[in-house]
């Protein structure tokens, strides 16, 4: 594996763990000549899923794109990078599964909001805004009424002390 910041061919793994539940294996690797890490994942390459874009395109799942849009929605929340892999991956881990051939992008959508939903309600809110192309307040309220409908978990500040 070559490094992503000197270009040397020569890199040891330093340390491997499966994740998804034994369906991905990540690598953390360092460079013998610049000795700088980084991580690699492993995954197997099963048949693709396409993707039914709103405008009928058609494109090959992509997880990094699923990954980009939950990171936008997290941005400046105290949600780990790693939480936010774990949702990705259990949207991919779902898709392939089920044997799942061509999906529509709204249905994937729908997966992010579920989990977002449980996770942070800014985040679920932000996603769920540009997912469902919100153009009025109201459509706001709507969302954010969803959210105090549902039991609120005890807060992890009141847990702790």
């Amino acid at each position: 594996m070559r490094c992503p910041f000197c270009k040397s061919i020569d890199t040891e793994v330093v340390d491997s763990r499966e994740v998804m539940g034994g369906e991905s294996i990540r690598r953390r690797r360092q460079c013998s000549k610049c000795a700088r890490r980084f991580t690699t994942y492993e995954r197997i390459d099963l048949a693709e899923v396409t993707v039914i874009k709103r405008s009928a395109a058609r494109e090959p799942f992509d997880r990094n794109k699923v990954l980009g849009g939950i990171m936008k929605a997290c941005e400046k929340r105290d949600i780990s990078r790693e939480t936010m892999e774990s949702i990705t991956d259990k949207i991919e881990v779902r898709l392939r599964s089920e044997g799942i051939k061509e999906i529509r992008s709204m249905r994937i959508g729908d997966m992010v909001v579920k989990e977002l939903l449980h996770l942070d309600p800014v985040a679920y809110i932000r996603f769920a805004s540009v997912y469902k192309n919100f153009d009025s307040p109201d459509e706001f309220k709507k969302y954010v009424s969803l959210l105090e409908k549902r039991p609120r978990p005890r807060s992890k500040k009141l847990a702790k002390g």
